[in-house]
């Protein structure tokens, strides 16, 4: 069935605005600030000659182009209120709406998104939380793309420094071995034993495997991810190997490298796990066999 007269279902709206507000909620922290932004996005749209509409393909991509420009300039505002200063939530049902929005996105992530520069938070929640092309994201930011992947390694790395702890290799061994038991075993009481109750996973396929595309929250969702990802499979093994600097796991299928995890872990627990399927990014890893730990 064809639509007519730029009829969409009504699903597709609905999950468009989503996706727009979910854009904005990330590179801002505030869902109030996300519904002014993605408001004014369509305002835009609606703004242009029917035209100009006409010629752009991908009016969802237009938007999110939109949306992460709007919000880039408001992360660059002097004197901008940052996350945890004085607000005033209306109390009605789009006030809800907003705080159970907020709920989904970690408040501790949120916070310490808020310590990147303007820059970095663009760079690493378009490319690593929504997957946009790097084309996209330098258009976006005003940088190259080799810039802005320099950005976005920056903000990793930012981020790790801030939601992790010290752990010594043994710790980080043992928990690293009780994730790739529990998962092997596909145990999930375990493997929630292991993750801390806001840990993060975030998934990198470089939109070219199709891979997880947004990132997971909660002790049960980032399990539910893992245990799906590393169930055991004919010809599939899962090794702790070094990563970073650090125990990871390395998955193999057929002998070849198909994944990289990173662990970072606050005490015995894990905040943050890095999932790379990224063919691209696996080239290295594929070229010289590294031997297991």
């Amino acid at each position: 069935m064809e639509f007519t007269d730029g009829a969409l279902p009504i699903g597709e709206l609905v999950a468009e605005r989503r996706h727009l507000l979910d854009v904005a909620l990330w590179m801002l922290s505030s869902g109030g600030e996300a519904e002014a932004v993605v408001d004014e996005a369509y305002r835009q749209w609606y703004g242009l000659p029917e035209s100009e509409q006409a010629v752009i393909e991908e009016p969802r991509a237009w938007l999110s182009h939109v949306v992460g420009g709007i919000c880039l300039e408001r992360l660059t505002r002097p004197g901008r209120r940052r996350r945890g200063g004085p607000a005033t939530e209306p109390q009605d049902a789009a006030g809800e709406q907003r705080r159970m929005l907020e709920q989904e996105v970690s408040t501790v992530l949120l916070g310490a998104l808020d310590a990147l520069s303007p820059a970095e938070r663009a760079a690493f929640v378009l490319n690593d939380v929504f997957g946009m092309a790097p084309g996209t994201v330098a258009t976006i930011v005003g940088q190259s793309e080799p810039e802005c992947s320099e950005l976005a390694e920056r903000a990793r790395r930012s981020l790790r420094a801030t939601r992790g702890r010290p752990t010594t290799p043994e710790q980080q061994d043992a928990v690293v071995c009780e994730v790739r038991e529990a998962c092997t075993l596909q145990d999930p009481e375990r493997l929630m034993a292991a993750l801390a109750q806001d840990v993060t996973a975030f998934f990198d396929g470089g939109g070219k495997v199709r891979a997880q595309v947004r990132p997971a929250h909660g002790r049960e969702k980032v399990a539910r991810s893992l245990l799906t990802l590393l169930a055991p499979r004919p010809r599939t093994t899962v090794d702790p190997h070094s990563v970073n600097g650090r125990t990871g796991l390395v998955v193999r299928y057929d002998r070849r490298v198909a994944a990289v995890i990173s662990l970072d872990l606050a005490g015995p627990q894990v905040v943050q796990v890095w999932v790379v399927v990224n063919p691209d990014k696996l080239r290295p890893w594929n070229q010289a066999a590294p031997s297991y730990r």
